[in-house]
């Protein structure tokens, strides 16, 4: 269970990084969103997984890679964005969210463009939990 403090720190760090990664996209990658859906930071707060939508989804695969290779960059300047609130900066993990895609099969299922999955649940892609 997270305490209130990991709370506290997840909504920092997701505020400002979504706020470093939308001047990022402004500046090189013209109509791309990218939002931070969500942040888990350990209970010792040493690390964080950041989840990332990235809107058109295909560039999500090439956003994710380039996150991942920038982490030690943007984790600097998430730290000096910080500095006043954290002593130290958690160690930052990226995924892609995957929610948006589950909700539209099921939207896309039960609007009968699928094979109904209430009659064939099997149908319905297994969410891999991390």
């Amino acid at each position: 269970m997270e305490t209130n403090r990991q709370k506290k720190i997840a909504g920092v760090l997701q505020k400002d990084l979504a706020d470093v990664l939308q001047h990022a996209a402004q500046d090189g990658m013209k109509g791309i969103i990218i939002s931070v859906s969500k942040v888990l930071v350990t209970s010792d707060l040493s690390n964080a997984k950041v989840y990332i939508s990235v809107f058109p989804q295909a560039k999500r695969d090439l956003i994710l890679e380039g996150l991942k290779e920038n982490t030690a960059t943007i984790r600097y300047e998430m730290a000096k964005r910080t500095r006043e609130q954290l002593r130290r900066m958690p160690e930052l993990f990226f995924y892609m969210d995957d929610s948006l895609d589950y909700i539209e099969d099921i939207d896309n299922a039960l609007k009968g463009k699928q094979e109904n999955p209430i009659t064939n649940p099997d149908i319905l892609n297994k969410r891999q939990k991390r």
